[in-house]
């Protein structure tokens, strides 16, 4: 069975763009690039859709949240590390090595 092909972003890109130009119609692009003419239309849709994310202002809030969420989670993380050493100590003095250690 043959493995799929995967194209980068920077190539999904460069053939979005031209297919968006119109120079080539989406056979010449296909024949051009080796890719099937409905997955150009799609990184084409693709494009035109996202093509607003790249004007907007607002791209500081969300980093700003995206950081508060990693704050959390390494707080999180180190809560469930310190009750894990403490459950394994008292583990320990209660039922004895046997052998395992964390």
């Amino acid at each position: 069975m043959t493995k799929r092909k995967r194209y980068s972003n920077e190539f999904k890109a460069r053939v979005a763009l031209e297919a968006i130009r119109e120079e080539l119609t989406l056979a010449e692009l296909s024949k051009k690039h080796g890719v099937h003419p409905n997955m150009i239309s799609g990184w084409k849709r693709a494009a035109i859709k996202n093509m607003a994310a790249g004007f907007s202002k607002d791209d500081g809030g969300t980093a700003k949240e995206a950081a508060a969420e990693i704050d959390k989670l390494h707080s999180k993380i180190g809560q469930l590390v310190v009750e894990r050493d403490f459950l394994a100590s008292a583990s320990v003095q209660l039922l004895g090595t046997r052998g395992k250690k964390w």
